[in-house]
């Protein structure tokens, strides 16, 4: 199995050029630094300690910035490095302010590209964050005795079936984590039930507030009187879902406006075009337009700007859950005090919606018909939920209270 593994990995080093090409013109890799993948173009590695954290994408990005905010302020900590794959957690790096911590891309899983990227950063103690395991990888950084640590691990039942399927094999790589530390029970039962032994449920990190991050006043003069309906981190199909609602609520919501913040913002012109032929009026967020009298769709149409818009937002419908992506991260809008939507397929956050929908702070809809429904009764509500919200704040500090004593023996 490995043999086929590290087969595949050399497969895709060899057809990289066209790959990389394909995914510059598509605009999913940064020209300048797609080099860092294959362990060029490192930065400046500081003397002393180095802890480094990897994370897949945006989502798992966030729920880790809190700790390296707290990993910061520690004088034994000389530098702190956080690996991403994707280009869109990249740039939502660069809205934060760091004082020690720098961005890299993830190295492919090969054994001599991550020789060489060990080589250089020398890491004290490595954090993979959800479910991100890599087999070469992980083999070397334990080669080298250094602590690996899985956090806020999160493991599905489609997953746990593969990894029970690779027996022995599977367990060996397991075993090699210094720590796990599931973020819901049901992750944890199944890591158990895989032979992990040291295991600790701490929570789940999503549940914490990034703090800190910049994000630009949106000027409420140019949205003034508007009924914000803002549907956040769209998929393909989910925009024209929002399109057709808009048309059908445009003619009984008086100054109704659709905010799309679509996952991929490279899909922009893609959206614009469908909305045209639906004679929608559309505004793009790089237009700088202050005139949205007539605008019916307003595209965000850039990174990390999700924030800015939910903190004027009445409604928000968090994409990913009306198409089988598996949902996004409802909490940072229910922070700001915005009533929530969302589709049936929820599995990458299946507790945090179960506990929302518990407490009434997020509404499931199982199809248009309902979505429409819902969407305009919490468009007509007036009521806030501020109770409720102050009570997972509350629990987001617990749990990075208790992710952060772990980590911080780990480290020093």
């Amino acid at each position: 199995m490995i043999i086929i593994y590290n087969f595949l990995v050399f497969l895709i080093i060899i057809l990289s050029p066209l790959i990389i090409i394909f995914r510059i013109i598509k605009k999913k890799e940064n020209p300048k630094r797609f080099l860092e993948k294959f362990s060029f173009l490192k930065k400046k590695r500081n003397k002393g300690k180095l802890a480094w954290f990897h994370c897949s994408s945006v989502g798992e990005f966030l729920s880790i910035v809190p700790l390296i905010q707290k990993l910061e302020k520690k004088v034994n900590v000389n530098q702190i490095l956080v690996t991403t794959s994707t280009l869109s957690s990249s740039k939502i790096f660069e809205k934060f302010r760091f004082k020690k911590t720098l961005h890299q891309f993830y190295p492919l899983d090969n054994i001599f590209i991550i020789k060489n990227f060990l080589n250089h950063w020398k890491p004290s103690c490595v954090f993979f964050a959800e479910s991100e395991i890599w087999p070469t990888m992980i083999h070397e950084l334990k080669r080298r005795n250094i602590k690996i640590v899985l956090i806020n691990a999160r493991m599905s039942q489609k997953s746990f079936k593969r990894w029970l399927a690779l027996g022995h094999l599977g367990q060996n790589i397991l075993k090699k984590f210094y720590y796990i530390f599931p973020q819901n029970k049901e992750t944890f039962q199944y890591f158990k039930k895989l032979g992990v032994k040291r295991l600790k449920f701490l929570g789940n990190l999503k549940f914490v507030n990034t703090q800190k991050q910049k994000f630009k006043e949106i000027k409420k003069q140019y949205f003034k009187k508007k009924n914000i309906l803002c549907s956040a981190s769209t998929h393909y199909n989910e925009e024209e879902i929002f399109a057709n609602l808009h048309i059908k609520f445009k003619k009984k919501i008086s100054n109704l406006l659709t905010v799309m913040i679509p996952r991929h913002v490279e899909r922009t012109d893609e959206i614009a075009q469908m909305l045209d032929r639906k004679k929608l009026k559309i505004v793009k967020h790089s237009e700088n337009k202050r005139n949205l009298k007539d605008c019916d769709v307003y595209i965000v149409d850039s990174y990390g700007e999700n924030k800015s818009f939910y903190k004027i937002s009445n409604v928000v419908f968090l994409g990913g859950s009306l198409v089988p992506k598996g949902g996004q991260n409802p909490l940072e809008a229910l922070r700001f005090g915005c009533k929530t939507l969302h589709g049936n397929y929820t599995f990458n956050f299946k507790d945090i919606y179960k506990m929302l929908e518990k407490e009434k702070l997020s509404l499931r809809v199982s199809n248009n018909k309902d979505l429409e429904k819902k969407a305009y009764s919490l468009i007509k509500d007036k009521k806030n939920n501020s109770k409720k919200i102050k009570k997972l704040k509350v629990m987001g500090n617990l749990i990075l209270k208790k992710n952060f004593k772990e980590i911080r023996e780990i480290v020093l």
